[in-house]
């Protein structure tokens, strides 16, 4: 039996005359909410750099002694 066979019959053994959209409206939601969390994730390394002191900055106010 070829792939192609198999899964359509592997489909044709699993079909259901459910509502589609109450199937799928999960796996939807799921990706939107994991999504979501990415972005905030994302969002909250924003302006990282600029918290810390540039280390070559550092370096300099050590030798020289003046702070800024």
């Amino acid at each position: 039996m070829h792939l192609a066979a198999a899964l359509v019959a592997a489909a044709a053994e699993t079909e259901h005359h459910g509502n589609p959209m109450m199937t799928t409206l999960p796996f939807g939601i799921t990706a939107a909410v994991v999504f979501i969390l990415l972005g905030v994730v994302t969002a909250s390394y924003r302006n990282v750099s600029n918290r810390h002191a540039d280390p070559a900055e550092v370096h300099v106010e050590h030798e020289t002694g003046h702070g800024h």
